[in-house]
């Protein structure tokens, strides 16, 4: 046809070879710009589906990850409520204590009722010791997962702690004269005390499970993301390489073409 345009083999060859070195480039320039030498499927398909099961892996985890956290929180919500009840019993103590030394019957009766708002105060704390709607100082208890599918997993279970009797210190506080009820006062309050230290060792306990295995878990997705990105990550220093050196062959590809075409135009000319 009239409008073909012919080319010679050696401007064909030229041109052929700087659309090449045009798409490595584009593939080169990809590397540079996102980092990674593997970015598409199309790439390096098993790699590229490896990486993705990694990084997948790795974001299960991460939630499950989240989720320890949050059991950290409603466990040690609960500890402090312990440590609380722990320091309110002990000043109950004190106010046994001190009415045991005195026979008077009216210092006694005060006594009594600065012991009886010490022991509510206990009660509001053992209620107010939740989080995020657990309270293991109720009867809580909080399922913490730690893989993906769930099928490893820790119970911590509470106790009943709102209440005077779960903590055995339901008793009368008309003490009256006689030390009897004083006595049974202090009895009562070492009884719950060596209760309060067993949960809270309890719970110490399954703190140190927890947050074993969250670190455990923050390791593993660190070891998941860095063997994805040994699959898909591209080496800058030797992409940088081969954008100088493309450079460089383009830039003497397009002088090639050049002399190429004005060869075939003077060869033209001998027969114009």
């Amino acid at each position: 046809m009239a409008n073909d345009i012919s080319l010679t083999q050696g401007m064909r060859a030229n041109l052929i070879s700087l659309q090449l070195t045009t798409k490595l480039l584009g593939a080169t320039q990809a590397r540079l710009s996102t980092g990674k030498r593997v970015n598409t499927a199309m790439d390096d398909p098993v790699n590229y589906f490896a990486a993705q099961s990694h990084m997948t892996r790795a974001s299960d985890l991460a939630a499950r990850k989240d989720g320890m956290g949050e059991a950290i929180n409603i466990v040690t919500a609960a500890d402090k409520g312990i440590t609380a009840i722990t320091t309110l019993i002990e000043q109950a103590k004190g106010i046994a204590t001190s009415a045991l030394a005195t026979t008077d019957v009216a210092s006694r009766a005060s006594y009594a009722t600065q012991f009886d708002t010490v022991m509510s105060q206990i009660l509001t704390m053992a209620k107010d010791a939740g989080y995020k709607g657990t309270n293991l100082l109720d009867n809580g208890a909080v399922d913490v997962k730690f893989n993906e599918d769930g099928s490893s997993k820790l119970t911590v279970s509470g106790f009943g702690g709102t209440t005077l009797g779960q903590i055995s210190l339901a008793f009368t506080t008309t003490w009256g004269v006689g030390d009897a009820f004083i006595n049974t006062s202090l009895s009562l309050i070492g009884t719950a005390s060596e209760i309060l230290r067993t949960k809270a060792k309890t719970l110490a306990a399954n703190m140190n499970v927890i947050t074993t295995r969250q670190d455990f878990t923050k390791n593993m997705i660190d070891t998941l993301k860095t063997g994805a990105d040994d699959l898909t990550l591209a080496d800058m220093n030797e992409e940088s390489a081969n954008m100088l050196m493309l450079q460089t062959r383009q830039s003497l590809g397009t002088t090639s073409l050049s002399i190429a075409s004005q060869a075939a135009q003077a060869v033209l000319k001998l027969f114009g």
